[in-house]
């Protein structure tokens, strides 16, 4: 028996079938409604990022930011780079959801997809159609459940995706979807937003997995809407500030929002 230098230096790589593996990612935003009548509280929305497709397959029909990995990268890296070139957005980080294998998932081979969700800030948002993405769009989201049947809409403006999906199976805290109905959505893309929404609401009850994504420093008020949106709570905000508290700290700086006085800006309590 040889060695294992010289096993590897007669290993051919190239004698095994192999995937190409992509990057995909569900962005959310929690955006605030109408924000002129400052003697209430605006409606907070949940919204995703979608690129329409500027080629084949697919060309025209909206998808999540993603593409191919590189020599050189890893899949997280992948991902960062991906949305950022179609989007001009960058997330402060990522969560993995789970890997989309079916050998008939894409048209084009077999192509594994990486899934990762994230939220991004409001007031970091400015996104463009770029690489190969003729346009990106935030589109409003609802995800309603009607027994083990669930729709997906999502809307900007007179464009409406409407999804159907159907639970496959639970385990390990995630649910994996069928799709029944893609809603013109591209790939299976339609599942990873549902699979993405499921993980993010059943994380979201954890305070440090919500503050993961949100900025170095944050408002109080930005960081109960995150967690009230995507719960589809309400909490009052002396209760909501006495539950995190042994998560924050307060700093010496504030922001200024038009029309309210100024905010006290937080960051995240350093209990090492």
């Amino acid at each position: 028996m040889g060695s294992e230098k010289e096993f590897l230096q007669n290993y051919k790589l190239s004698d095994y079938e192999r995937p190409s593996v992509t990057a995909d990612v569900a962005a959310f935003m929690v955006s605030s409604g109408d924000k002129t009548d400052y003697r209430r509280n605006p409606e907070n929305k949940l919204q995703i990022l979608l690129i329409k497709r500027g080629g084949y397959p697919f060309k025209d029909m909206w998808a999540l930011p993603g593409g191919f990995l590189q020599k050189g990268e890893t899949v997280e890296e992948c991902a960062m780079r991906e949305i950022y070139e179609e989007t001009d957005v960058m997330p402060v980080s990522i969560m993995p959801v789970g890997v989309f294998s079916a050998p008939d998932r894409d048209p084009r081979g077999w192509i594994i997809s990486n899934a990762y969700v994230s939220i991004i800030s409001e007031e970091s948002v400015r996104q463009v159609g770029k690489d190969d993405a003729s346009d990106a769009q935030w589109f409003s989201v609802s995800f309603e459940r009607d027994g083990d049947i669930y729709h997906l809409n999502l809307t900007y403006g007179d464009t409406e995706l409407k999804a159907v999906l159907a639970e496959e199976k639970s385990h390990f805290g995630r649910t994996e979807f069928r799709i029944v109905d893609s809603g013109r959505l591209a790939f299976d893309h339609a599942s990873i937003i549902a699979e993405a929404l499921s993980a993010l609401r059943s994380e979201a009850k954890n305070y440090d997995t919500i503050l993961d994504f949100l900025p170095e420093k944050f408002t109080l008020t930005a960081f109960q809407k995150v967690q009230e949106t995507i719960m589809n709570v309400s909490v009052l905000p002396a209760n909501f500030r006495r539950m995190v508290s042994s998560y924050v700290e307060e700093t010496d700086e504030y922001v200024r929002g038009e029309g309210h006085r100024p905010a006290k800006l937080y960051r995240r309590k350093n209990n090492s």
